[in-house]
């Protein structure tokens, strides 16, 4: 039998699904799993993709049996057991061979690791990958960083097997090291700020406008039809007219409010926090899942507390404001691409890397969790301006920002006038209004820090005086 193209290591759900696509796509892969069992298990089940596949019982036969320089995907969990996996491998690898990590690995764990393997002969590839399990089987989008010889070898297989958006397949070579994983990084803070700016809607329907699972489910379907349109979205229509097997309810109303998280969204407003690039967004759907996960005291709460004492949730007309509730999603997830670019943009200069900012919005359109409609506008405006500042003042979205702002704006404070969260949303509006503005409020801040640490300031007629009167006795 032929040498196999590639190699994978871990036969879990992503592990699985992602060997099935590669084998599917005509390349011949290599598998292995710690538990013998789950590899005769995996084989067995493949079916009429047996041929594509050669199952490997030791760590011997599985390098063997995969053509130099050797690819290797590793797709087990993040953190310690690649660098375990990693280790063990190692004996049995020659040079040129690459390691993948395609885990949602934090960034900087892939680059100690290209540091780690940079005199051994061997290398390195960071691969974000995104999709979930039905993206992994069928077609996911695929971020890459790695030395670009790296890429060449592997670059083959991967375009076979990522989505394909207009014939363009999802999957680029976006830098050196830790690129890949970083941008995927930001992929997944963007996601956390579009899923919690969705619940914040829904809660406004829910608990606002008393609408049902399934009059809610029906208006993100109708959304889902124009300039909403996402994968998200579309999801939400899904799980929202969902009915429990067990009760015949809208199985969402059965679900325990308590959001969970793997850390890629901390990541994202950690690294913007220490660029000092605000992704308000992100960071309040991040605070947004860690208050949730308190139940307990959120009920303790709301009996010592109460609820807001707001009366009734009034809307005049409800057509109108369900209008103006989609302009304002759409405006609130534009702050949070618009935060996500800025983030790799200061990561591209700050890492030397070049991030390609309109192939990042190509490769986003398909396969991956936050693939929406406007990634073409994204696409296109950073194509026209790749060094834009920011996406909001480009043309198309400054047009778009304009237009729903007004929107936002009612739906905000209809949200906080009847007493309802809307932490991202607000957050969004407060990201605009900051951004907008030329003079801002940060001047009181800089004679507060002279005053009490001398810290110095600018001043607007550009004398050459740093510091204010504090102690000379003219203060009135």
């Amino acid at each position: 039998m032929a040498q196999a193209e590639i190699g994978l290591i871990g036969l879990g759900v992503m592990g699985s699904n992602l060997a099935l696509n590669i084998a599917e796509k005509g390349n011949t892969i290599a598998v292995f799993n710690r538990t013998v069992e789950v590899t005769r298990k995996f084989y067995a089940e493949a079916g009429a993709l047996q041929s594509q596949i050669v199952p490997c019982e030791t760590i011997e036969e599985f390098v063997a049996a995969i053509r130099p320089p050797r690819p290797i995907i590793i797709m087990i969990k993040a953190g310690e057991p690649v660098d375990q996996q990693m280790e063990l491998l190692k004996p049995y690898l020659e040079k040129n061979d690459i390691m993948i990590d395609a885990g949602n690995a934090n960034f900087r764990d892939t680059m100690r690791r290209f540091d780690n393997l940079k005199d051994s002969g061997l290398t390195f590839i960071g691969m974000g990958v995104s999709g979930g399990e039905e993206g992994a089987r069928h077609g996911p989008s695929i971020m890459v960083g790695g030395k670009e010889d790296s890429w060449k070898r592997v670059e083959k297989v991967l375009t076979s097997i990522a989505a394909k958006y207009n014939d363009d397949p999802c999957v680029a070579w976006l830098g050196e090291n830790g690129a890949g994983h970083f941008v995927k990084t930001i992929h997944n803070g963007i996601e956390y700020a579009d899923m919690q700016m969705i619940a914040e809607i829904y809660g406004i329907l829910r608990d606002g406008l008393k609408m049902s699972a399934t009059e809610i489910g029906e208006v993100f379907g109708e959304w889902n039809k124009g300039r909403l349109n996402s994968y998200l979205i579309e999801i939400t229509e899904k799980v929202l007219k969902a009915a429990d097997p067990i009760t015949g309810k809208p199985i969402v109303d059965l679900i325990l409010d308590k959001a969970g998280q793997k850390g890629t969204g901390k990541w994202s407003v950690i690294e913007a926090q220490n660029m000092g690039i605000p992704a308000t967004a992100i960071e309040a759907a991040v605070a947004a899942r860690s208050i949730s996960s308190v139940k307990g005291e959120r009920e303790a709460a709301e009996k010592v507390l109460g609820l807001p004492a707001v009366g009734e949730f009034n809307v005049a007309d409800k057509t109108a404001f369900l209008k103006d509730l989609e302009s304002a999603l759409l405006a609130a997830k534009i702050g949070a691409y618009a935060q996500g670019f800025a983030v790799m943009a200061e990561a591209s200069r700050e890492f030397n890397w070049n991030l390609p900012m309109p192939t990042i919005a190509k490769i986003w359109r398909a396969g991956c969790i936050i693939r929406s409609a406007f990634l073409d506008e994204i696409t296109t405006a950073f194509t026209k301006d790749p060094n834009v500042a920011n996406l909001i003042v480009t043309p198309a979205f400054s047009g778009m920002v304009k237009e729903t702002d007004g929107a936002l704006r009612r739906v905000v404070s209809a949200a906080v006038l009847g007493g309802l969260p809307v932490p991202a949303l607000a957050s969004a509006l407060g990201y605009f209004d900051s951004y907008r503005r030329g003079r801002g409020t940060a001047n009181v801040i800089q004679a507060q820090r002279d005053f009490f640490g001398a810290h110095g300031f600018d001043r607007i007629d550009g004398a050459d005086s740093h510091h204010g009167p504090w102690g000379s006795g003219l203060i009135a």
